[in-house]
């Protein structure tokens, strides 16, 4: 396995994958966070993601994690990663949890740019973000895998953190 998609909601713990994942095979990691936004939180236009993302993963092994919001910059990023993904990892927690960590991330890094956002993009929390995160599972959820049908890439749900957790211990036993 030397190429991985992870995508989510916010707050299922793909960045905690992924620099799990890229440790542990020396994989590098592709945040689309820091692909798709600018320094205070502009949103980098479809073509220039576009270009962003093909040059991150043009090499033979990579990690990407992220979900940008439906529409262009979702196409883009399944059109381009998945079909040279070895696996597609898609995470899935209880909504409640999910919100229960973008708001402790919120307190606790409030201010600050964490290192899976663009430089200039201190961590905010706001009422459309929320609603995102609310609504993942029954609107963003059905639509991503609708376009992941369209691959032949292996999907895998993982559900909950014990099954993060036995997905990553079964690396290591594989290795």
């Amino acid at each position: 396995m030397r190429r991985v998609v992870i995508l989510g909601c916010a707050g299922t713990g793909k960045t905690t994958l992924a620099r799990t994942l890229g440790e542990r095979l020396g994989l590098p990691v592709v945040h689309l966070d820091t692909l798709f936004t600018l320094p205070g939180w502009e949103r980098r236009d479809p073509e220039s993601f576009r270009a962003e993302l093909a040059a991150a993963i043009a090499g033979d092994a990579w990690v990407v994690e992220g979900h940008p919001d439906l529409g262009p910059v979702l196409a883009a990023t399944l059109e381009l990663s998945v079909p040279r993904a070895d696996l597609v990892l898609f995470v899935h927690q209880p909504r409640w949890l999910s919100l229960w960590r973008v708001i402790r991330r919120w307190l606790t890094d409030r201010g600050q740019s964490r290192p899976d956002l663009a430089e200039g993009c201190p961590e905010q929390l706001d009422w459309p973000s929320l609603k995102w995160i609310w609504g993942f599972e029954q609107h963003i959820r059905p639509a991503a895998e609708r376009a992941l049908a369209a691959y032949a890439t292996p999907l895998v749900h993982l559900n909950g953190d014990p099954d993060i957790a036995a997905f990553v211990d079964g690396l290591m036993l594989r290795r």
